[in-house]
């Protein structure tokens, strides 16, 4: 059974880091769309971050960003652990959310089209 387990959220002061994980059993995360997302108190799901699948051996990984967090956050796969990453810094309170990874069979599905999907690690900022 394929399952998603984030972990490395807590609790961090405005401008601080965090780094999210994101460790998969079941299926091989580099077959497919990885995407980070997060849900905030009251606010609808949105995307975060995202990595295309990575394909055959050598081809280049393509990754995007929501503008609201483009140049703090930073979305890695390791093929060997099999996990995913997002490296989160200069934090606001307005990140405050709990994040998800997703697998997706093509980058372009819909945000909720998700083959499978984690439980969530929550992220609180302080002002």
């Amino acid at each position: 059974e394929a399952q998603l387990v984030e972990s490395g959220g807590g609790f961090v002061e405005s401008g601080g880091s965090l780094k999210l994980s994101c460790n998969a059993s079941g299926i091989t995360i580099n077959t497919y769309a990885m995407k980070w997302l997060r849900q905030a108190p009251g606010k609808g799901l949105e995307w975060v971050a995202a990595i295309n699948n990575g394909g055959v051996s050598g081809t280049t990984s393509t990754t995007s960003y929501a503008d609201s967090v483009k140049g703090r956050f930073t979305i890695v796969r390791d093929n060997n652990e099999n996990t995913l990453y997002l490296q989160m810094n200069s934090l606001r309170p307005e990140d405050t959310a709990m994040y998800y990874c997703a697998a997706y069979n093509y980058l372009w599905r819909p945000l909720n089209d998700w083959r499978w999907r984690g439980q969530g690690t929550q992220v609180t900022v302080s002002s």
